[in-house]
């Protein structure tokens, strides 16, 4: 009887048991939760996560030009005037590209500008000496010409001939004026913002017994210029080649050629040719950007050596 009873008491305490279990667990666990939320630090904690999520943000890519390959780099900024020179934002035009005249060439727009120490809508004060210019040609290697309105742009402004072919109206102190083109560079005795120009140019602003006057100089977008052309340099080959722009209405800021399915950015020399050393890309299309950030496609050049050869497209007037 008595372990009847004691079986009945161990038969009754089971039930207990198996009520009482999940309630403490539940209990336990309730306490764990609000000790882990409520610990030291625990605040520090989800700070840091906040900080990490800004500084995820915050080290995003901005948008920027584009590169070559098509990746995108930081937007360009501003490089110093030349000594002397005004301060003054450049100006990126908003007007759409122009329709390209030739099914095989396109026109497209860049969302930055990459124009180098001449920027538009920059004045710059310098000084005008002067030079024989001979038969036209110059540094910028365009060759002999009839057109003598031309200057030579100091070595500093020059910028490994980013400024060759740029137009530029000239003033000097007493009010008068001449347009000019750069053709050539004048020696690092030249300093930044002086202007070497030909005899020429020079006499529709002073008497050339003045030999060095005070000026101001902008640039300019012509009007009329016609279409711009390309022309390989003399040795050009699919397995070297140098190639140029001629008659852009706007500075050239970079030429691209289409190599391995991507575009490659050549390097500029300083006399104004674009130089692709491994041949990559020679012959094939080609891709030129104005400092205005317009972009003219050509697809079909031929690679012959030292041939002017004309396109059907031009840079938009600004």
């Amino acid at each position: 009887m008595k372990e009847t009873r004691q079986a009945a008491r161990r038969r009754g305490r089971r039930p207990t048991l198996k009520a009482v279990t999940p309630v403490a667990l539940f209990a336990v666990g309730v306490l764990v939760c609000l000790v882990v939320a409520f610990r030291p630090g625990g605040q520090a904690d989800t700070g840091r996560a906040a900080d990490s999520a800004v500084t995820g943000s915050r080290g995003t890519t901005a948008p920027g030009r584009e590169s070559p390959g098509g990746s995108t780099s930081p937007a360009a900024t501003r490089s110093p005037s030349p000594a002397g020179s005004a301060t003054a934002t450049a100006r990126t035009s908003t007007a759409s590209a122009r329709p390209s005249a030739s099914a095989a060439s396109r026109t497209t727009r860049t969302s930055a500008s990459p124009a180098g120490r001449i920027r538009p809508g920059v004045g710059y004060r310098g000084v005008a000496t002067t030079y024989d210019a001979g038969t036209g040609d110059g540094a910028c290697s365009y060759g002999p010409s009839d057109e003598l309105l031309t200057a030579a742009m100091n070595h500093t402004d020059y910028e490994t001939a980013k400024a060759c072919g740029a137009y530029v109206l000239v003033r000097a102190d007493g009010g008068a004026s001449v347009t000019v083109r750069i053709t050539n560079e004048c020696p690092t005795g030249c300093a930044p913002g002086q202007l070497d120009l030909s005899a020429q140019a020079f006499a529709r602003l002073a008497n050339p017994v003045a030999g060095r006057i005070p000026i101001t100089w902008k640039l300019l977008s012509p009007g009329d210029t016609g279409p711009l052309a390309l022309r390989y340099k003399t040795g050009s080959s699919r397995y070297w080649c140098a190639l140029q722009v001629i008659g852009h209405r706007n500075p050239v800021a970079r030429l691209e050629l289409r190599s391995g399915g991507a575009w490659r950015q050549l390097p500029r020399t300083d006399y104004n040719y674009f130089l692709a050393e491994d041949g990559g890309g020679c012959g094939g299309p080609v891709r030129i950007t104005d400092i205005y950030g317009e972009r003219l496609t050509v697809d079909g050049i031929a690679l012959r050596p030292d041939a002017v050869q004309p396109t059907r497209l031009q840079f938009a007037g600004h």
